[in-house]
């Protein structure tokens, strides 16, 4: 009889969890896969499904969007798109038009004029630039940064950081509970007695919010006194001293700084992060002005599991579709879902040019191996693959022709896409565009291109582990 009532007990968990998943999965693989789970695994299968398949999360910050509150919106002042405007604006060239409609429709900021973006290479550019905003602050500091080392990087960020703080100047540091183990003792005791605020983002708890292995908060982002902005996809330590060729850590990166009213919207997402994170409401007093010499239109696109839609992902396959001379692509983690390679493959086949560089050395050895399932793939239809050589380089670029830069933190798989909080900024500026361009066509001379010989002569063990591993790749 016991048996009986343990078996029908397991029974109901595995039907009212496979029902969840059938009700709340869109993807039909991966409703398939977590029912299956929850039949075929008693116990186990259940209880990994709302461990790791359920996104219960859903931040304050839309709750105070829906209800108006908290945060402001900035009114448009130029996104129509108009024939007779064309030529002076880039983006309201026809293709341009059809991506703007869509990043209208989908982010929740608008497109703002008269901003400066600077591309800063490595911690040897970006780290003094970072560190002289900390140290000529006068009124607030904010910063989350999902690795914050404790070696001597992250030192003088804390010691800048704690100076401000003394002087009366409000600071406010976010630590991604997860990514503060990459570095221990964790940085944050160092800020211990001191007048910085601390927060911690989602985590571990059996009481509160629960434990998430992903969900991660992946944004890169300081803000100084609301008018000075930094973010990109370089975190805080000296592996991103890229010129220590001692150091067998090293990484090349690419951060950028921005001015004008754009600022206002790493600002906005801070403040998000940070009433999520503490329960505490900031208030956002003031925006940075466009400013005269501010050639840039630029969006900053809040990306996350509790957003209404995927934006990231809609964005990038509307900037595929956009193209119409060349696309080029940077990133450390290449693992596109059917939609993206279908919307690379198409563009290169109506003649758009795809570069992809990739590095050659990935510090993550399962994700190189479900890239390359995906490099055959794309190699038959034109897209040009390069393998960029070490070090590991973990810059995120997006070039389409000669207008449009998309650049942040988010790289290009299921983890930033789908399950990470991401922060990105698409920016139309033919100057940053040309900087980024002579970036990349620097490196592709010094790349190995990829041929299609070399992917089908690789023997057959390689191609059935790669291919194994990207059965795998919605969860790396």
């Amino acid at each position: 009889m016991l048996d009986i009532i343990l078996w029908s007990i397991l029974t109901v968990i595995a039907v009212i969890s496979a029902g969840h998943a059938l009700l709340n999965k869109l993807d039909p693989r991966a409703a398939l896969g977590w029912i299956v789970t929850c039949f075929a695994i008693p116990v186990a299968g259940p209880l990994l499904y709302w461990l790791f398949g359920v996104n219960r999360i859903r931040t304050r910050a839309r709750d105070w969007q829906e209800r108006g509150t908290g945060l402001p919106w900035v009114a448009p002042q130029v996104c129509a798109w108009s024939c007779e405007m064309a030529e002076e604006l880039p983006f309201r060239q026809e293709n341009y038009s059809a991506l703007l409609s869509l990043s209208d429709a989908v982010t929740r900021r608008p497109l703002v004029p008269g901003n400066r973006i600077h591309a800063l290479h490595n911690g040897e550019e970006a780290f003094p630039d970072m560190l002289a905003a900390i140290r000529n602050a006068t009124q607030s500091v904010h910063l989350v940064s999902y690795i914050f080392e404790n070696n001597h990087s992250g030192r003088q960020f804390v010691e800048a950081l704690r100076e401000a703080a003394e002087r009366g100047v409000k600071v406010r540091v976010l630590f991604d509970a997860l990514g503060e183990y990459y570095s221990l003792p964790f940085t944050r005791h160092l800020l211990r007695g001191s007048k910085v605020q601390v927060g911690r983002f989602l985590p571990p708890s059996l009481s509160g919010r629960g434990i998430y292995f992903n969900l991660r908060n992946h944004r890169k982002l300081l803000v100084v006194d609301g008018l000075i902005g930094f973010t990109g996809g370089m975190n805080i330590g000296d592996r991103h001293l890229a010129a220590d060729t001692r150091n067998p850590n090293r990484v090349i990166d690419i951060h950028f700084r921005i001015e004008g009213p754009a600022v206002g919207h790493l600002q906005e997402a801070f403040v998000e992060d940070w009433g999520f994170a503490t329960g505490e409401s900031i208030p956002i007093k003031k925006y940075a002005g466009p400013l005269t010499n501010g050639e840039a239109f630029c969006r900053g696109i809040s990306a996350g599991p509790n957003e209404n839609f995927e934006k990231l992902h809609w964005i990038i396959i509307g900037a595929l579709n956009s193209a119409r001379q060349r696309v080029r692509i940077m990133t450390p983690y290449f693992i596109p879902n059917r939609a993206m390679v279908s919307a690379i493959n198409a563009a290169a086949l109506r003649g758009v040019q795809i570069e992809i560089i990739l590095p050659e050395k990935n510090n993550l050895f399962y994700v190189a191996w479900a890239m390359e399932a995906y490099i055959a793939e794309l190699l038959p239809y034109g897209t040009r693959i390069f393998y960029q050589p070490p070090p590991f380089v973990h810059s995120k670029l997006l070039l389409v022709d000669d207008h449009y830069p998309l650049v942040g933190s988010a790289n290009i798989d299921p983890r930033s896409l789908r399950l990470n909080f991401e922060f990105n900024i698409e920016v139309y500026s033919t100057a940053l565009a040309e900087t980024l361009h002579r970036h990349f066509g620097e490196i592709l001379d010094r790349s190995h291109r990829i041929t299609r010989a070399e992917i089908n002569e690789r023997p057959l063990p390689r191609k059935l582990l790669t291919c194994a591993i990207k059965l795998f790749s919605p969860y790396l």
